[in-house]
């Protein structure tokens, strides 16, 4: 089963429309949330999480001019230098369509530890959500769900995420994943 073009949402073309630029200039994975939301789970949410790679300035700069361009502003600064600079502190940057504070917003966040180089090397493409979106794995997004974030909205998210899945999914990597979150964020 998979979405209808018809299912699409204004969030769905606010992710695609940004993720079209970000493949251009860098690797990234949307996470958490909106990859529940893609596949069908109803619950409201105002930003999508990104985490790109590590870049120097001068590919930051070409990627965020592109964005600038194509109507996209960054709520923190529009000074690219600063921006460059909450992303090098490990802060995540918003941004939002032109003339609007409103959502949704993408939230962008450079790779901090050997957990997201990870979830960028195994990032895939679920042809389920029928969108042209690069995603942290399935059984990704249910171990930080289920090892480290455990609100019940993200709880709800990964049992959303396991029904849909079931049978899918690779039980002995999402307990790998949980023990790296155990040893590199949770120490």
């Amino acid at each position: 089963m998979e979405r209808g073009i018809s299912d699409r949402s204004v969030l769905d073309e606010f992710a695609e429309d940004f993720c079209r630029i970000a493949e251009k200039h860098v690797k990234y994975i949307v996470v958490s949330g909106y990859v529940a939301i893609s596949h069908g789970r109803f619950r409201a949410t105002e930003d999508i999480d990104m985490i790109i790679e590590r870049v120097d300035f001068e590919k930051f700069n070409n990627f965020h001019q592109e964005l600038d361009k194509a109507g996209f502003h960054c709520m923190q600064s529009t000074k690219v230098k600063d921006i460059y600079e909450y992303l090098e502190k490990g802060d995540g940057v918003r941004y939002v369509r032109e003339g609007t504070l409103l959502p949704p917003e993408m939230e962008v966040k450079f790779a901090k530890d050997e957990l997201d180089e990870l979830q960028l090397k195994t990032r895939k493409k679920i042809p389920f959500t029928g969108l042209d979106i690069w995603f942290s794995s399935i059984e990704m997004n249910i171990a930080f769900k289920e090892e480290l974030l455990k609100s019940p909205k993200d709880l709800e998210d990964a049992r959303h995420l396991r029904k849909i899945y079931e049978g899918d999914i690779n039980e002995n990597f999402i307990e790998e994943i949980k023990r790296k979150i155990k040893k590199e964020r949770l120490k």
